[in-house]
């Protein structure tokens, strides 16, 4: 018996139907990413607003605060002061928030709350997409408070460039898709909205201040260096400040990979996680 299957004109028919079960991913993504969508465009202004707090405290209690005491002999690794060097950062800290917040609490509410969770699982959609639905939405959510923290950052630095070109984009696409993807996996799996919290506060919170963030990860002390290293946010604020500031000779490209293999990791867990999805 042949390995392949011929059709009635001896064409191979294995490659059609990879391409059509790949067809029909991308288009039960964009379906089930349509669903959120329509919820979150109501919404755009209060989600773009709901991430800003924090780095508006971080920029003014950091940037100009802690800043402005500074040494001034201290020349920061990239930008011309401490508020520029923190400014990429907070732009990753604040997409970090809404993409694994927001899509955490939107999948937690349809669970446990109005419980339309289930009508999801019925639907003759494939388990892949279901989770790149889910983590687009997040993408989307990320991205529209880290446009108001660029915006913030254009402001105060006057640099356009920096913030709104290819390269930096594009690190901060991968940031959200790393942590809508998290946020996914999480919604699926909490019990309440207090098991929300508790990874809340042991996982977001501490990679907030750990990953590069505040300070340059290769002035660590080696032990220091293997733990905030081992942290998704850490290649991404390293990226962006990089891609803001230096030139590309100096970009850390394997950040790229990284973060490509850290959201390729979390689409097949989370491919799996809905496929044996019970609620």
């Amino acid at each position: 018996m042949k390995s392949q299957l011929i059709n009635s004109r001896g064409n191979k028919t294995i490659p059609n139907v990879k391409n059509g079960l790949l067809k029909n991913i991308i288009t039960d993504t964009l379906t089930v990413f349509w669903g959120e969508w329509l919820d979150l465009r109501a919404r755009i202004a209060q989600i773009a607003a709901t991430g800003l707090i924090s780095p508006l405290i971080y920029i003014f209690a950091f940037g100009l605060g802690l800043g402005n005491t500074i040494d001034r002999s201290i020349t920061p690794t990239a930008g011309e002061n401490y508020l520029q060097f923190i400014l990429p950062g907070m732009v990753a800290l604040s997409s970090m928030t809404i993409s694994f917040g927001g899509t955490t609490f939107s999948i937690c509410g349809d669970r446990l709350f109005t419980k339309t969770f289930e009508e999801l699982l019925l639907l003759p959609v494939h388990p892949l997409a279901l989770y790149l639905g889910k983590m687009l939405a997040g993408i989307i959510r990320g991205l529209m408070t880290a446009g108001s923290v660029i915006l913030v950052a254009i402001i105060f630095t006057g640099k356009i460039s920096s913030f709104l070109n290819p390269l930096f984009i594009s690190l901060l696409i991968l940031n959200c898709s790393v942590f809508a993807g998290l946020g996914v996996i999480i919604g699926l799996r909490v019990k309440s909205l207090e098991s929300v919290s508790l990874y809340n506060n042991f996982l977001i919170v501490p990679m907030s201040f750990l990953g590069g963030t505040f300070f340059d990860p290769t002035n660590l002390p080696s032990i220091l260096k293997v733990i905030v290293y081992c942290l998704p946010l850490t290649y991404t604020t390293s990226g962006l400040r990089a891609a803001a500031y230096l030139p590309l000779s100096s970009f850390p490209w394997y950040s790229i990979p990284i973060l490509c293999g850290f959201a390729i990791a979390l689409s097949f867990f989370g491919a799996y996680q809905f496929s044996h999805q019970q609620d």
